[in-house]
This record gives C-alpha cells, sequence and structure tokens, in this order.
C-alpha cells in the first residue's frame, strides 16, 4: 500500500531553495508549503482525470533513473 505523503523540513527547504533561483520575493516557507500542498493535489487529479500522462512520467522518471 503507498504511503501518505506529508511534508517535510527537507522538501519546505528544497523548494525554498528552488524559488530562490526562480522567484527570490517569494522564496518563503508559506510559499513552498503551498507548492508542495499544490503539487501533491495536482497529482492526485492527474490519477484521476489523466492516468496515461501520469504513468508517462513516471515511465520517463524511471528511464532516467535507470541510465544514470
Amino acid at each position: 500500500m503507498a504511503k501518505h505523503y506529508e511534508i517535510n523540513e527537507k522538501d519546505i527547504d528544497d523548494i525554498i531553495s528552488y524559488l530562490k533561483r526562480v522567484d527570490p520575493e517569494n522564496a518563503t516557507p508559506e510559499m513552498a508549503i503551498a507548492f508542495l500542498e499544490e503539487m501533491h493535489a495536482s497529482v492526485h487529479i492527474m490519477s484521476h482525470e489523466n492516468p496515461e500522462l501520469l504513468d508517462k512520467i513516471y515511465q520517463e522518471l524511471k528511464k532516467k533513473r535507470q541510465s544514470s
């Protein structure tokens, strides 16, 4: 069974680092949490509305990881 994702400090810090590069004015913990929540919700919606796209993304990820 799949684990339930919980936002953690490492993920928040990683997103803050990303935001510092692309949008420094909004590189805050609050924005990082909102970004992570939105991404989680988007994947959930995609799993219901466009599972083929989600599978395509996953298959591409697997290929990248296998070639590394």
